[in-house]
């Protein structure tokens, strides 16, 4: 509970009550649960005071000194902290919200889990602040410098971030459905499973603010992989390996046909492959198509074993169809082909089936009879989706 005494000197005038904390710097003041709503506060010295449980509701803190005070689930809502100094302050699970915190300093501030509903951040000083878990939905945090905070699972629905500096923020987990982030700095930021829906990206800057010139691209997940493709020599050549070089396996992986599709993948690294077997015999959930979808897509071209087909059938719909990528099958000629597969002849980058008769005749063929004829195809594909760009 609130230190009586305290609460005397406070009432008589924000003058006097400096100017006893000038006199008494050893004393840390206590307004723990105290009812301070709708005081003016303008330029108190409310610095370390504890105000755990507070209710300063529509309370005018303009310009005031609050750094490292204990504001611990305290009602703020409606309050006037313009200009006001929180860092390093305790505001876990306090309720700001509708309150305006325009131009103030919160550096290092503890926000965690607090209400900050539709409260104004604008110009804010909050770098370095823990707002994870926090509920800024509505929030107005306009030009609010939030460079390295912690906003990991904070609510930012409908936030405006217009401007806003999250240099080095940890956006992960965050809720930022349409939400406003036109303008702002996300330069080496960490964004991993945001939810963006409806939010408006557009000019996300990439670059520091120590960098001469400044790139923007329009996607707040696709920011970092932008900056790392300008940045990172490694980054690009790897890039470079998955657009030019793997191959995509599909077959089925019974110890007899699996001797074969691994005799297939060492072939390919001797020749500067990159192989990729995908291994899933009972394909039943929408994981299994979008995992299937996402090799083939980042895949130069696939081989195909039809020969005792499990998963191939379902393997091969989810990416023919619609993707343009060379396929070549194989097939054990003592086998047939699976009745469906008819239906893909239709499809130019379908290439004719492969018979071969043992491993050491399909090896012995897998560079002039299966390699070239794929690789071909992928070149000349390439050459008609460029042509198709080039089209007004």
């Amino acid at each position: 509970m609130a230190n009586q005494e305290h609460f005397d000197i406070l009432n008589q005038g924000v003058e006097v009550w400096n100017k006893w904390r000038e006199e008494h710097p050893e004393i840390q003041p206590d307004f723990s649960e105290a009812d301070l709503s709708g005081y003016d506060l303008f330029q108190v010295n409310f610095n370390g005071v504890n105000l755990r449980k507070a209710c300063l509701i529509a309370t005018s803190c303009v310009d005031a000194n609050f750094i490292e005070a204990d504001l611990c689930e305290a009602d703020l809502s409606g309050a006037d902290f313009r200009w006001a100094c929180l860092n390093q302050a305790n505001l876990i699970k306090a309720n700001l919200s509708f309150s305006d915190f325009s131009g103030a300093m919160l550096i290092m501030a503890f926000l965690n889990e607090a209400d900050l509903i539709a409260t104004n951040f604008s110009g804010a000083l909050l770098t370095r602040a823990d707002l994870s878990m926090a509920v800024l939905s509505g929030a107005n945090l306009n030009k609010a410098n939030l460079m390295e905070a912690y906003l990991m699972g904070a609510f930012l629905n409908a936030a405006n971030l217009v401007d806003a500096n999250l240099s080095k923020a940890n956006l992960s987990e965050a809720h930022l459905n349409s939400a406003d982030l036109t303008g702002s700095r996300v330069y080496a930021i960490s964004a991993w499973k945001v939810e963006l829906e409806k939010a408006s990206q557009l000019g996300l800057i990439i670059t520091s603010l120590e960098e001469p010139s400044t790139i923007t691209v329009d996607n707040l997940e696709l920011a970092q992989f932008i900056y790392l493709l300008l940045n990172n020599k490694k980054i690009r050549e790897v890039i470079d390996t998955i657009t030019s070089k793997v191959v995509l396996i599909l077959g089925r992986f019974t110890p007899e046909r699996k001797f074969i599709l691994d005799a297939i993948r060492d072939e390919l690294r001797k020749r500067n492959y990159t192989p990729v077997l995908f291994d899933f015999e009972k394909p039943a959930t929408r994981d299994f198509t979008e995992t299937v979808r996402i090799l083939a897509y980042l895949a130069r071209f696939i081989i195909a074993d039809l020969t005792d087909p499990s998963s191939i059938p379902q393997e091969l719909q989810a990416i023919v169809p619609d993707l343009e990528v060379p396929v070549q099958p194989l097939l054990l000629e003592a086998k047939r082909e699976y009745s469906m597969f008819v239906d893909f002849r239709k499809y130019h980058w379908v290439l004719p089936i492969h018979l071969y008769k043992d491993r050491e005749s399909l090896i012995a063929s897998l560079q002039d009879e299966i390699i070239e004829p794929a690789d071909k195809k992928a070149r000349e594909l390439a050459i008609e989706k460029a042509k198709r760009l080039e089209r007004p």
